[in-house]
C-alpha cells in the first residue's frame, strides 16, 4: 500500500461541491491540492469556507494539475461538462471520480470509458444510492441465493416534487434526472445487466412540468429476469420514499422493501409439503455492515483503491456504470420512438 497521499484537484465549486470538499478534507490518505471553477470567485469562496489557502485556487484544470502534480480529479461540474472535464483530466494523466450521470449522451460516455482504458487510468462515478446500508443488505440477500434464481424485480416511485428551475422544462424530468438512481439500484439488487427496454411516458393532467413526468418501463435483463419501473414526479399524496418501493421475486420466495423499513422476505420452508399456498418462513433482511454511505463511503473507497494499487472494492467503475446510464437513455429513446430498444444499440461491445 502506498504511504503517499492521493493529491486531488476538484473542478466545479457550486453548491454540490461543498459535500465533496467536506468529505475530502476528512478522508485519510487524500490531500486536496486544487480548486477550479469557470467563475474563479466560486472557487475562492469554497476555499474561504473551508479555511483553505487561496493558493489552492487555479484558473484552469491543466494549470492546477501541472502545478500540484495531482494524481486525481474530482469532477463536480454540471452534466454537460462531465465529458469535457473527465477527458481532459484523463489526458493529463489523472484518475477521475465524477458526479453522475457520466454524460448526457451515450456517445460521450463511451468515449470516456475508452479513454480511461487507453491511458490506463481509473474513472469511477459517485452513484450514491447504491451505497446505502439497507440497499446493500438487500442486494447481499437477493444476489446471495436466498431467493434461489431471481425471476422478477419491480420498483415503484411516486413523489409530487415542486422543484422549479430546469427540471420543470425537461422533456423527461423523471427519467432524465432521477431514474438513474433506481435503475442502478435494480442492477445492484439483481446483479444483472440490461439487454432491452420498452418504455412509455406521459404528462398527467395535474402536472406542473412541461415534459413527460410519469413513466412505465419494462427491462429485459441478462438471465431472462424482467424488471419493471413505474413512477411519477407529480403524484400528490401517499409518496414513496426517494428509494422507492421494491419487490424482488425468485424461485424460492419474494422480498419487499417499503418506506425505507427493513426489507421483509418470505421464503419457502425447506421441508414444506405441497399445498395451494406453500408454507414459508418470514425473514427480516439485515442491513449491510458499515456506518457511512454516499460521498463518505465512495470517496474514501476510491482513495483506498488507488493507494492499494487498484485492488479491493470499487463500487462504480465507468465501464460498469455506463450500463445504468444506458438504461436511462434507452428508456427515453423507447418512449420517444415507440419501440423496444436493445441495449446493444447504445453500448455496442460494452453491452
Amino acid at each position: 500500500m502506498s504511504q503517499d497521499p492521493i493529491r486531488v484537484v476538484l473542478v466545479g465549486c457550486g453548491g454540490m461541491a461543498d459535500t465533496w470538499v467536506t468529505v475530502a478534507l476528512d478522508t485519510e490518505g487524500l490531500e486536496l491540492v486544487g480548486l477550479v471553477d469557470l467563475d474563479r470567485s466560486q472557487a475562492e469562496k469554497m476555499a474561504d469556507k473551508h479555511v483553505l489557502s487561496r493558493e489552492v485556487v487555479f484558473d484552469s484544470l491543466a494549470e492546477a494539475v501541472r502545478s500540484t502534480r495531482a494524481d486525481a480529479v474530482f469532477d463536480v461540474t454540471v452534466p454537460k461538462a462531465h465529458p469535457i472535464v473527465t477527458l481532459e483530466a484523463l489526458d493529463l494523466g489523472c484518475h477521475v471520480l465524477g458526479e453522475k450521470p457520466m454524460a448526457e449522451d451515450i456517445e460521450s460516455a463511451r468515449k470516456m470509458v475508452s479513454k480511461a482504458a487507453e491511458v490506463d487510468r481509473v474513472y469511477a462515478v459517485l452513484q450514491n444510492y447504491r451505497t446505502r446500508d439497507r440497499l446493500r443488505g438487500l442486494a447481499d440477500f437477493t444476489t446471495g441465493g436466498a431467493l434461489g434464481e431471481l425471476a422478477e424485480a419491480h420498483c415503484e416511485f411516486y413523489i409530487g416534487a415542486h422543484f422549479g428551475g430546469f427540471r420543470d422544462e425537461m422533456a423527461h424530468p423523471l427519467l432524465g434526472d432521477m431514474s438513474i438512481h433506481h435503475f442502478d439500484m435494480a442492477r445492484c439488487v439483481t446483479g444483472l445487466s440490461p439487454t432491452a427496454v420498452t418504455c412509455q411516458t406521459w404528462k398527467p393532467k395535474q402536472s406542473w412540468y412541461a415534459g413527460d413526468v410519469s413513466a412505465f418501463a419494462m427491462f429485459e435483463m441478462t438471465g431472462g429476469l424482467m424488471f419493471t419501473y413505474r413512477g411519477s414526479w407529480c403524484s400528490e399524496g401517499r409518496h414513496t420514499t426517494w428509494n422507492g418501493d421494491w419487490r424482488v421475486i425468485g424461485q424460492k420466495g419474494s422480498v419487499t422493501w417499503r418506506d425505507d423499513a427493513p426489507p421483509i422476505a418470505e421464503v419457502i420452508k425447506p421441508d414444506a409439503e405441497p399445498a395451494f399456498i406453500t408454507e414459508k418462513d418470514t425473514i427480516e433482511v439485515p442491513d449491510a455492515p458499515g456506518e457511512t454511505s454516499g460521498h463518505a463511503y465512495l470517496i474514501p473507497e476510491f482513495v483506498a483503491y488507488l493507494r492499494n494499487g487498484r485492488t479491493g472494492p470499487l463500487s462504480c467503475p465507468c465501464d460498469d456504470n455506463i450500463k445504468s446510464l444506458a438504461m436511462v437513455l434507452g428508456a427515453i429513446r423507447s418512449a420517444d420512438e415507440g419501440r423496444q430498444v436493445e441495449m446493444a444499440e447504445l453500448l455496442g461491445d460494452l453491452a
